[in-house]
């Protein structure tokens, strides 16, 4: 396997903190890793100490990694996260509860949203609970069958305008962000010591199987062992 797809760029930015980490997927760990603390004086992050940090470390990543930072995570930490909690119910006229129909389910539920709230970008997609004939289940179970289905999910998003603002400033090294992850709901699942792109990495690869992932419309060919639940973006 090629080394260089073991590899993945991390940006961190919370209330106090910047943080820049080169992680290596294989071995989880970091291969490098840069972070500043300072005393927050606005609503909002410092966007010219915000540069200066990417300035003084993403050529030093890119000397270390041999190659151009191309694409990176964004983990992001703040109030201004938006956190809706929806409700969604239908009628399953099948014997049992298909994987498609929960797919459609869910893709109403994340067109709803985009539809009402078209200025935000979904970081996540969570199913809190299902609730088949009126009984209520925290995850999925094989076998069910019920006429009634409702799922109760949890958006977490970013704005278009914080979007923005970033992309403005990442244009300069010609880097694109590849996801946007919410910082705090990242930490919940782990405890002080596993470093904060690990955490990431595990939740981006299926470590809440109550989140939904999104795929894009012409995804290659997925794993045997492919999570239940995968939404075209």
């Amino acid at each position: 396997m090629n080394k260089e797809n073991d590899l993945q760029h991390y940006l961190s930015i919370s209330p106090n903190k910047f943080g820049l980490y080169l992680f290596d997927t294989k071995s989880l760990k970091n291969l490098y890793k840069e972070e500043i603390t300072f005393n927050r004086d606005r609503d909002f992050f410092n966007y010219d100490l915000l540069k200066k940090f990417l300035d003084d470390n993403v050529f030093k990543i890119e000397k270390l990694n041999g190659k151009f930072v191309e694409n990176i995570f964004f983990i992001f930490e703040d109030k201004k996260i938006f956190n809706l909690e929806m409700g969604i119910k239908k009628k399953n006229y099948n014997t049992s509860l298909k994987k498609e129909y929960l797919q459609n389910l869910l893709t109403e539920a994340k067109d709803l949203f985009r539809e009402n709230y078209p200025n935000q970008e979904i970081m996540h997609m969570i199913i809190n609970k299902y609730f088949i004939n009126d009984k209520s289940y925290l995850s999925y179970q094989e076998n069910l069958s019920g006429g009634n289905v409702a799922l109760q999910i949890q958006f977490k998003s970013i704005s278009s305008s914080i979007i923005y603002d970033l992309n403005r400033i990442l244009e300069n090294y010609q880097i694109k962000i590849t996801k946007y992850i919410d910082g705090t709901y990242v930490k919940k699942f782990f405890g002080n010591e596993v470093e904060l792109p690990e955490k990431a990495h595990r939740i981006l690869n299926g470590y809440n199987e109550n989140e939904v992932t999104f795929v894009p419309k012409n995804p290659k060919k997925l794993p045997f062992f492919e999570k239940f639940f995968q939404l075209f973006s």
